[in-house]
């Protein structure tokens, strides 16, 4: 993220964390967001949601080539 605040930049482990926790709470899962901030730490709900659209745009920006 191109952002210096400290909330919005993500370490690795807090990236690591995050993709266990979308591969534990699948888009169907109640309180979804609210759950993945939980297992991050550190981040709220509305981090974690923007931070899953900015890498759900990255890969299609991928499979569209534009990379």
């Amino acid at each position: 993220m191109s952002t210096t605040n400290s909330s919005s930049t993500w370490s690795r482990e807090e990236n690591k964390q995050f993709e266990k926790a979308l591969a534990k709470y699948d888009k169907d899962t109640v309180d979804r967001w609210h759950n993945v901030a939980k297992l991050v730490g550190g981040k709220s709900v509305e981090e974690v949601k923007r931070h899953f659209d900015i890498l759900m745009e990255d890969l299609r920006r991928i499979d569209s080539d534009q990379v």
